[in-house]
């Protein structure tokens, strides 16, 4: 059995896989999106390495790279994909 992290993304309460990227856990959870862009684009981890910048969210209150940022139990993600 694989051992699953229960986090927070915008608000709802979700778990997945222990290990996984915030970018992955995204994923999991739904679209993947974590922006948009100035037209109302959404956007999504593009590089899965941080050069790119399109995977930038708040965790626990602090910007950071999805794709670079292992989940933690109780961890709040808040996307910029709302409308």
């Amino acid at each position: 059995m694989t051992a699953r992290v229960a986090l927070w993304v915008d608000g709802q309460p979700f778990e997945v896989p222990a290990g996984i990227s915030v970018a992955a856990a995204l994923r999991h959870a739904g679209g993947g999106a974590t922006r948009r862009s100035v037209a109302g684009t959404l956007r999504a981890p593009l590089c899965g390495m941080g050069v790119c910048q399109e995977c930038r969210v708040a965790i626990d209150g602090r910007r950071r790279l999805a794709c670079q940022t292992p989940v933690a139990a109780g961890m709040r993600i808040a996307t910029g994909t709302a409308p």
